[in-house]
């Protein structure tokens, strides 16, 4: 008995000991878990949150994307009066915005402003903002920095699409933009169709993309060579990328696909926020990524379709204006809308460039926008590649 007993008071020691140690693991891991959910409701932010008194819902915003919005909105502003107001018939900020809302002005102002240079703005401004939004839409879809619709291929079956009405039919404005829809449709099915596997794209996308652009490519040069010369003309200044004579029937063509298809990818925003943040992330919170990237590449199709068939194969707008907007913003928030502003203010400015700076011979917008986005796109490739060195 004796030698038994302290055996079994030690054991009872040993069993308060452990009881009084997991007793005080689980409070510092309670202890932990308390400070580590204090830590994230400490962590600074730059949304801030808009909640009216006596309301159940709120926003959110950031206020540097607002500010950058409305800065790009002054000068999309700006700039669009001065493509309007300067010219060989030139006019005060104060006549245009008097013949603009139609309270008269200079003898002849009203011909010149709402025939000859309103169209033309309004479509360079719509123009550029789907060009930007399908952009963004496009390198968030992919995860890819390049991707955009002249590079994946989508303004090319546009222009092929175009080409072959304007050559083979020589068809109105009207079957020309047609024709430029049904060949975006299927250059992006032939894309999309290349590039799925397993309900993923990737960056496949923006490669059989860049092989069917080429290919389309080709095929539009080869259209135009067995051409007539009257249609051959006609084809090439259209392939270029022009606002030259625009009309209120170019206006209608875009307005309402940018209506439309804009608000329908800022709905989809969020997914797409999450897709990019990768593929079994966005799954498991409940996203369809399959029927999402469906969705969007087509938003996609239609912005780049209508405004391919407005204005031409306006290159590189789509693929600078979603970086420009990130650069702008700093953040992911509001980023298909500051790319919408964007894009026009590029377009915009763009054109009044080739107006201004080359008259009286004036030049297309689409090589202004070929030669500084393809500046631009060999110093993208330059940092991308510095990056990946290091």
């Amino acid at each position: 008995m004796t030698t038994s007993s302290p055996h079994r008071r030690v054991t009872d020691a040993e069993t308060v000991t452990d009881a009084e140690t997991t007793t005080a693991a689980a409070e510092a891991m309670a202890g932990a878990e308390a400070r580590a959910r204090d830590a994230v409701v400490e962590v600074p932010t730059s949304r801030r949150t808009l909640r009216p008194a006596h309301e159940r819902w709120s926003v959110r915003f950031d206020p540097r994307a607002v500010a950058v919005g409305l800065g790009l909105t002054a000068l999309l502003v700006l700039l669009t009066a001065a493509l309007i107001a300067t010219g060989d018939r030139a006019f005060t900020l104060a006549e245009v915005a008097s013949l603009v809302i139609g309270q008269g002005g200079p003898p002849g102002g009203e011909f010149v402003v709402h025939t000859l240079r309103l169209p033309r703005a309004l479509t360079a401004v719509l123009v550029g903002a789907a060009l930007g939004v399908a952009g963004a839409v496009l390198q968030s879809v992919s995860r890819n920095a390049l991707g955009s619709p002249d590079v994946i291929g989508f303004s090319s079956g546009a222009a092929t699409g175009a080409v072959v009405q304007i050559v083979l039919f020589g068809g109105s404005a009207a079957a020309v933009a047609g024709g430029a829809l049904v060949g975006a449709l299927v250059a992006s099915a032939i894309v999309y169709a290349a590039a799925y596997r397993r309900g993923i794209l990737g960056g496949r996308l923006v490669v059989v993309g860049v092989a069917v652009s080429a290919l389309l490519a080709a095929c539009n040069q080869y259209l135009v060579v067995r051409a007539e010369l009257t249609e051959a003309h006609r084809a090439m200044v259209w392939l270029a990328g022009s606002l030259t004579a625009r009309t209120w029937d170019h206006v209608w063509l875009v307005l309402p696909a940018v209506a439309l298809l804009i608000p329908a990818a800022i709905m989809l925003g969020r997914r797409l926020t999450l897709l990019e943040m990768g593929e079994d992330l966005a799954v498991a919170l409940g996203v369809p990524s399959a029927r999402t990237r469906l969705l969007l590449l087509l938003i996609a199709v239609g912005l780049t379709a209508t405004a391919t068939a407005a204005a031409g194969p306006i290159a590189f707008v789509a693929l600078a204006a979603p970086h420009l907007a990130r650069a702008l913003t700093r953040s992911a928030d509001g980023v298909l809308v500051t790319a919408g502003l964007t894009g026009a203010v590029l377009l915009v400015g763009a054109d009044l460039l080739g107006q201004r700076l080359f008259a009286p011979s004036p030049v297309p917008v689409g090589l202004i926008t070929g030669v500084v986005g393809g500046c631009y796109l060999v110093v993208l490739l330059m940092r991308a590649g510095g990056g990946a060195s290091r």
